[in-house]
């Protein structure tokens, strides 16, 4: 299976969506951003891929990566 990365942003005043590279239609979205996060993690998991989250002005709020990584961060975000 190939790598797909996964994106949280912002849709809307009150909506978040998820999105994953290489597609243009949201794969969900939801009324907060703490549920997109939660579905997000779940994508990025499956998929061995990476995870962006995005704030409420479009700046990179966080990054994540999941499966195998070669040469793995020294940052202790989580």
């Amino acid at each position: 299976m190939p790598k797909k990365n996964v994106f949280v942003g912002p849709a809307g005043p009150r909506k978040w969506t998820v999105k994953e590279s290489g597609s243009k239609d949201p794969v969900s979205n939801h009324r907060t951003q703490a549920a997109a996060i939660g579905k997000a993690e779940q994508l990025a998991r499956k998929n061995e891929g990476e995870l962006t989250i995005r704030g409420r002005g479009g700046k990179i709020r966080s990054k994540d990566s999941y499966g195998p990584d070669p040469n793995p961060p020294k940052d202790r975000e989580h």
